[in-house]
């Protein structure tokens, strides 16, 4: 059974996440910027494919070598066995990337790297003229740093935050796989309740469901590998019906709430389609009017924050209203996310923790505020 370094990546900041994730899958890993590495078998390619929540997508390292000059960046490509991974009428596109390197130029690392693939195979398969590309897709991959050269092969396709279960929504709701990486901050386990009071169309009362539920988050997708000539095509649909065999019953309290009622329908069908909308209470109610009868919980949301100055009145007025609201519930661990650096001040207490992360291109802060334990 061939072995393959691989990788997983992520969004910034997520890196000990997906390490815990894959560690608690029983890889050893190894992490770095953005990624985390770890070995295994095509089995293996399915099973993090099918089972990673945190992370963006999972990638074959093919060959990794320094490359100071376009010359040898174009000997080493062309070196590589590509009639062993590409079909003659593989469709491959090359994305490029080039950090801190002599190779700067990212159009003309991806360029060369295309140039050299497309003359190995064409003297392999003997071919003249155009590689006719009209077959499987094999979404190639070429990292340079400080001078050193990454191939790569992405198994994903589009990236694992896109579960199958979320319809075309308003506003911009958080990501899944970046949904449930902030679940994974917290101490939720699927053992007490989760409450999130401002949930939009639902993505972290969902993603705590699936957790709860342990359900498989690539379970309703398909993946790259499965246009692979070479990849075992047994072995996708056998593990999900194994992931499907190891769902179990919600045993806690999840409850999501909104203001607005047409997003909480949107959410209420993500939920469906999740497969978790039994397991979730969705109810309409504004944060200021907010209650529970429910103790030693987690709350996780992200508020809506003003980027325009109207919007921020509004924004902060909202946080004087959580502040009353939620931060009386001090057998809850609580956990905001937002864009707004005065969080704190208009919430009324200071975090214990808050981590820096990213969403998207947009810098926001974790706040954390840890419970006192009810017994």
């Amino acid at each position: 059974m061939e072995e393959y370094t691989l990788y997983a990546t992520m969004g910034a900041g997520f890196e000990s996440v997906v390490a815990k994730e894959l560690q608690s899958l029983g890889y050893e890993t190894r992490s770095e910027n953005g990624r985390v590495f770890f070995k295994g078998s095509q089995a293996d390619i399915v099973r993090c494919n099918l089972w990673l929540r945190t992370a963006d997508r999972v990638k074959i390292l093919l060959k990794e070598f320094p490359a100071k000059d376009f010359e040898t960046l174009y000997n080493e490509t062309y070196a590589f066995d590509w009639a062993q991974l590409l079909p003659v009428d593989a469709e491959f596109p090359v994305k490029g990337r080039a950090v801190r390197s002599k190779l700067h130029s990212e159009p003309d690392v991806q360029a060369i790297v295309k140039k050299a693939i497309v003359d190995k195979m064409s003297a392999q398969y003997r071919r003249r003229g155009m590689l006719p590309e009209n077959g499987s897709r094999f979404p190639l991959d070429i990292h340079i740093y400080k001078d050193v050269a990454r191939l790569s092969l992405d198994t994903t396709g589009e990236s694992l935050f896109k579960r199958g279960y979320r319809i075309e929504h308003g506003g911009a709701p958080l990501k899944e796989n970046f949904a449930a990486s902030l679940i994974k901050l917290t101490p939720f386990n699927g053992t007490h309740p989760f409450i999130d009071p401002m949930c939009g169309s639902g993505t972290l009362p969902i993603e705590a469901a699936m957790i709860a539920k342990n359900i498989a988050p690539g379970t309703l997708r398909q993946f790259a590998f499965d246009g692979f000539d070479w990849f075992d095509q047994k072995l996708h649909p056998e593990m999900v019906e194994e992931a499907k065999s190891l769902v179990k019953p919600c045993e806690t309290a999840i409850q999501a709430s909104d203001i607005d009622q047409s997003i909480l329908e949107v959410a209420k069908l993500n939920a469906h389609n999740a497969g978790v909308l039994q397991d979730i209470r969705f109810k309409q109610v504004a944060v200021k009017d907010f209650t529970t009868e429910l103790e030693n919980g987690v709350i996780v949301s992200n508020p809506p924050y003003g980027k325009r100055l109207k919007d921020k009145e509004g924004a902060e007025k909202l946080y004087a209203q959580m502040g009353e609201v939620l931060r009386p519930l001090d057998s809850f661990s609580q956990y905001y996310l937002t864009a707004d650096p005065d969080f704190e001040k208009f919430f009324g207490k200071k975090a214990t923790k808050k981590r820096k992360l990213y969403n998207g291109n947009l810098r926001v802060d974790f706040y954390q505020f840890w419970a006192n334990r009810k017994h």
